[in-house]
């Protein structure tokens, strides 16, 4: 069944502004918001539970949104919306008309289980920017990373503008969040390798082994992994650089290595 919204003024739509602005309220009512057509379709595959659906009909038709939800599974409450409202909560100036809400899931890493023998693990300690974490999670999904760890995450997950740079991936791959003290524990625990990027008594990165349990973790661009990941890495890497500065973007550093693993894996 559908229902047709016409205001801006209208409860519901003030609500979803409000979970496209304010971390406090998602965590507060552990919902979300998500934009478009493949970002939901992903969230339904990641086992997230949508509530909600908005849809603009200048846009998509109603017979679209039920082609695209999955009513097996969930309860889904579907409310028509004018082109106005949609603009006025969209991120995104070309899309699909869709709008959702989701239900959060905990990821506390406290939570997590291992199921791999060998895992293969991408780190990111207190990342800032959500672009820099939409781009991680895009390069471990394209190398089909065991997990995800974010430590000490200056923002929470379920931002808007890491689920749009993220292109979805947020929800094909598993994710973990907490201090570094507990996913340093963590990884130590089940005698996962810990490899930091680092200039800091390292070696290339092409010259270790990570056909075995390997994490690999990455600091913020500008201060670099903290005291208390070097004090405990297995061994530090670096990329051998040739330009005139000595870093690159986070992501891109990741990626360079993180697909290194994935290329000795492959051999073995």
């Amino acid at each position: 069944m559908q229902n047709q919204i016409t205001s801006l003024q209208n409860n519901r739509i003030k609500f979803l502004n409000q979970l496209k602005e304010k971390s406090r309220i998602r965590k507060k009512e552990k919902c979300f918001l998500i934009e478009g057509k493949r970002e939901i379709t992903l969230a339904q595959k990641g086992n997230y539970q949508i509530t909600q659906i908005y849809y603009c009909s200048s846009i998509m038709k109603y017979d679209e949104v039920l082609g695209l939800i999955n009513y097996s599974k969930e309860d889904i409450e579907i409310f028509e919306i004018t082109a106005d409202i949609y603009q006025k909560i969209a991120y995104r100036t070309t899309t699909e008309g869709l709008l959702a809400i989701a239900k959060t899931k905990d990821l506390n890493i406290e939570h997590f289980s291992i199921t791999s023998k060998k895992p293969l693990i991408l780190v990111a300690e207190a990342p800032e920017k959500p672009g820099n974490i939409g781009a991680l999670l895009r390069t471990a999904d394209a190398a089909q990373v065991d997990a995800v760890f974010i430590a000490n995450p200056k923002t929470d997950m379920y931002n808007p503008n890491i689920i749009r740079s993220s292109v979805g991936c947020i929800f094909t791959n598993t994710i973990a969040t907490g201090t570094t003290q507990e996913i340093i524990h963590f990884l130590q625990a089940h005698k996962i390798n810990i490899y930091g990027a680092a200039l800091q008594a390292s070696k290339n990165y092409c010259t270790l082994d990570y056909t075995k349990p390997s994490a690999i973790v990455v600091g913020t661009e500008a201060t670099g992994l903290s005291n208390e990941w070097l004090d405990n890495t297995t061994q530090n890497i670096k990329i051998p650089m040739s330009g005139v500065i000595d870093s690159m973007n986070v992501s891109v550093a990741a990626g360079i290595m993180i697909f290194e693993a994935k290329r000795q894996r492959n051999f073995h």
